[in-house]
């Protein structure tokens, strides 16, 4: 059994596969052990890897369980301790692993991290799914250092630390095997966009570290299933922040922060109007709904911390990034 598992979750990425695959094999070590996990693809995925990557584990599932189903299914066949979750759109760096696997290896507490995320088409510049790790504002909403919404920084070497965050990006995303069958697995009612959110808050809850390697460097495509302007992206990163509050905080906490998030949900909707984009703002009032309907489920759910953890960066990043004009993360202030 080999050290670390890199894990790719495709669906009908033929394509990705074929651009972007030889780099992931060419850049990881002979501690590692390539797997691709098989969203019931229908196009020339598993031909294309059989024939010409005979050295990657293909785990072929069924139908498309979306990433967090798809995961939670081909993980249980995974047994190597440190596992990667990898997008398929990503190109690791060359010696990215190092760094991660020495971090795990001297922090017995590191139980996530993930590496500095680049964009493949503008290799000076973060990319927006994850950049150099994931906060959340005092109202939930996810933004990172070197991303804060759609304002996207320049990577001069500011963020070329190691530095303990919140979330970590599932667009590539270490984390211990044990870690991630204790906490078992992502919320498959997430289907897709935010799950790893709730994923690494879990793992807050329950007083596990995650980090940001500044010194592992990988290229991401972005946007290859979805936009970051799709309407179905919209409807399932406005539902999915909601449910991570109603399960990851008291309800006393999480209600007011709830009903506060539905006013300023309705103002980003009024913002998509006044855009031009529609179908964004009757993305967020399905969102809404489908949030209500499955509310008692998701409650249910309810793993808060017994000790108070704090979950913020700064008081509300809608109001700095809007009101305030700030787009770098180096002026926030921290609580």
């Amino acid at each position: 059994m080999k050290k670390i598992a890199i894990v790719v979750l495709n669906w009908n990425g033929a394509t990705l596969l074929e651009r972007f695959l030889p780099s992931v094999i060419e850049n990881s070590t002979s501690d590692c052990q390539v797997y691709i996990a098989d969203n019931g693809s229908t196009d020339s995925s598993i031909t294309f890897l059989k024939n010409t990557f005979p050295e990657v584990i293909i785990i072929s599932l069924q139908e498309n369980y979306g990433f967090a189903g798809g995961y939670n299914k081909a993980l249980k066949q995974v047994h190597e301790p440190l596992l990667c979750l990898l997008n398929s759109d990503v190109a690791p760096a060359k010696y990215w692993l190092t760094p991660i696997f020495q971090a795990f290896e001297l922090d017995k507490s590191l139980a996530i991290a993930q590496p500095k995320i680049l964009d493949e088409l503008n290799k000076d510049s973060f990319e927006y799914a994850g950049a150099a790790g994931g906060y959340l504002d005092a109202f939930g909403y996810p933004f990172c250092r070197g991303r804060i919404f759609q304002s996207i920084e320049l990577d001069q070497g500011q963020f070329n630390d190691k530095e303990e965050i919140f979330w970590a990006t599932g667009a590539c995303m270490f984390i211990r095997n044990e870690i991630f069958q204790s906490l078992e697995g992502f919320d498959e009612d997430y289907f897709a966009h935010q799950e790893e959110v709730d994923l690494c808050w879990r793992a807050k809850n329950k007083g596990h570290k995650i980090s940001y390697i500044g010194n592992s460097e990988v290229y991401h495509l972005g946007g290859s299933t979805l936009s970051n302007m799709n309407p179905k992206k919209t409807f399932l990163n406005f539902r999915n922040s909601l449910f991570s509050l109603l399960k990851n905080l008291p309800l006393k906490k999480s209600i007011p922060l709830i009903i506060g998030r539905l006013v300023l949900d309705g103002v980003a909707g009024l913002r998509f109007i006044l855009q031009g984009k529609p179908m964004h703002c009757l993305a967020i009032i399905h969102a809404h709904f489908s949030f209500y309907k499955l509310a008692k489920k998701i409650y249910k759910k309810n793993n808060i911390s017994p000790k108070p953890i704090k979950y913020y960066l700064t008081t509300s990043i809608v109001w700095s990034h809007y009101m305030r004009g700030i787009k770098y993360f180096s002026q926030l202030v921290k609580n």
